[in-house]
């Protein structure tokens, strides 16, 4: 999935808590800032954990104001091994 968040979700520790809960749940992928203030993810793993991550991220860290996520189906290309923070 590619995943839009938007609302504030910058200098809240988005990232890092995206990664965790990925983590967590055995994903992969990526998360990281774009210029008009929301956050990217590119995350990829079983139906099931890839749902949890979804709903999660309604939800996002303690400090973090979600206002939408907006996720598509996206060709992984080649598969991520692991959760990491991009820029």
């Amino acid at each position: 999935m590619q995943v839009r968040i938007t609302g504030k979700v910058q200098g809240v520790s988005f990232r890092v808590w995206t990664r965790t809960e990925a983590q967590k749940l055995g994903l992969a992928g990526w998360v990281r800032n774009e210029e008009d203030g929301s956050v990217k993810a590119f995350i990829v793993g079983p139906e099931s954990a890839v749902s949890t991550m979804l709903r999660r991220l309604r939800q996002g860290p303690s400090g973090a104001s979600v206002t939408d996520v907006v996720w598509e189906k996206a060709d992984p290309g080649e598969l991520p091994q692991s959760f990491n923070i991009t820029d």
